[in-house]
């Protein structure tokens, strides 16, 4: 087992929690991009070069910590949602730092770290591995907006003087992420650690429907042309659409709607709305789109309203390495006997879009309440460091199977 300081570790996430720290509980205000995430990203760079790493961000904003020569490549993301947690991402990154001092400090083989940009979609999905991954190339994400209208290529600017290369993926031997459940299973069982058998897939895109803006007065029911009325009746179709398509591990959520122009007097003449679907089954999520796409036709031709559909982003679904999920395995029947579990994943992470450069492995640790994208996230912070344990205990073994193959 590498020798790992949980004090230190401990220190280090609560140090990161206080760039963008909500003034509510725990949580945290740092999406992508954002003030609070640059100056974190800064900080983080000089703890890595402080390990004995050499800090380096590319042109999407990923913060690399390299050690010299072939490593494993521990991390997650540093940036929050809107009104997040301080474990989301966090976690993954500050767990991979103290891996990297251990390693460092045992004469081990070297460990890297990687925190990843915009992991929480401010600009599509998981976008700053998707686009080391290079399935998202730099010029079509320039084009990408958030919810405010402003481009990726516009945020990025604030980081310009920090932008270099892209970090070659050979480099390294696999990547493991650390990561909160985000869920209420190893909670509810009091299990400490879940080992992560796979990653499900994910679709999301925007769809507009425009009708015709008009006076709430004066306007007759049955003249309407009523944006709003159009997307209510397609979130009551696509759930009898749905019904026989879907298992009951299939989620889909209409997150984000903007109605124009948003007055209480004014029949809605556009709304544009998130719509996101999730499953483990690539036939299912492919039909689940069809869906999607004929009851939104169907709506708009029936109620006299445009339809528009933006860029279709998402991610197929990946399973982990069969090798390095039995390390994890191994490892944490030593830390924590009897008090873990295999288990999928129904949130999407970077370890999705990494598993298409190297192997990758993932393990959670235990949400309370399973409770996340809230300042109300939290973990026990035992459970946290029997976390960091188990990984400093697999960590050794995934290095073994490397030097095996």
């Amino acid at each position: 087992m590498l020798p790992v300081q949980p004090d230190r570790f401990l220190a280090d996430l609560h140090a990161l929690r206080g760039f963008g720290a909500a003034g509510t509980g725990k949580g945290v205000v740092r999406p992508a991009y954002s003030d609070a995430d640059i100056a974190a990203r800064k900080w983080l760079a000089g703890r890595m070069q402080e390990a004995g790493l050499e800090p380096r961000f590319d042109a999407a904003g990923n913060l690399f910590g390299l050690a010299e020569g072939r490593s494993l490549l521990i991390g997650s993301h540093s940036d929050s949602q809107p009104e997040g947690g301080w474990l989301d991402g966090a976690l993954g990154v500050v767990a991979g730092l103290e891996l990297a001092r251990a390693a460092r400090e045992a004469g081990a083989q070297p460990v890297s770290v990687v925190s990843f940009q915009d992991e929480e979609g401010r600009w599509g999905v998981t976008t700053g591995s998707a686009i080391w991954r290079g399935t998202l190339p730099l010029d079509e994400a320039d084009r990408l907006t958030d919810d405010a209208g402003m481009t990726l290529a516009e945020a990025r600017a604030a980081m310009a003087d920090l932008a270099g290369d892209r970090v070659d993926p050979a480099r390294f031997s696999g990547f493991v992420e650390m990561h909160i459940e985000q869920g209420p299973w190893l909670d509810q069982a009091g299990e400490a650690a879940g080992v992560v058998t796979g990653i499900v897939g994910i679709r999301d895109m925007r769809i507009t429907l425009t009708g015709q803006q008009n006076h709430a007065g004066t306007t007759p029911m049955h003249l309407r042309r009523d944006a709003f009325q159009g997307l209510a009746a397609f979130n009551a179709l696509l759930a009898e659409r749905f019904a026989g398509v879907v298992s009951e591990t299939t989620v889909w959520t209409i997150g984000h709607v903007a109605l124009s122009p948003g007055a209480s007097s004014i029949v809605p003449g556009r709304a544009v709305f998130s719509m996101q679907w999730r499953d483990g089954s690539l036939a299912r999520l492919d039909e689940m789109e069809r869906i999607v796409r004929d009851t939104a036709a169907e709506v708009a031709e029936a109620r006299g309203l445009g339809l528009e559909f933006g860029p279709m982003l998402g991610l197929d679904p990946v399973q982990m390495d069969a090798g390095m999920q039995a390390a994890l395995a191994a490892a944490a029947e030593e830390v924590c006997p009897g008090r873990w579990r295999h288990m999928p994943s129904g949130a999407l992470h970077d370890a999705s879009n990494v598993s298409h450069l190297m192997p990758v492995a993932m393990l959670f640790a235990p949400s309370i309440g399973g409770i996340s994208h809230d300042f109300a996230e939290d973990t026990a912070e035992d459970d946290l460091a029997t976390g960091l344990r188990v990984l400093a205990n697999a960590v050794p073994r995934m290095m073994a199977q490397d030097g095996a193959a």
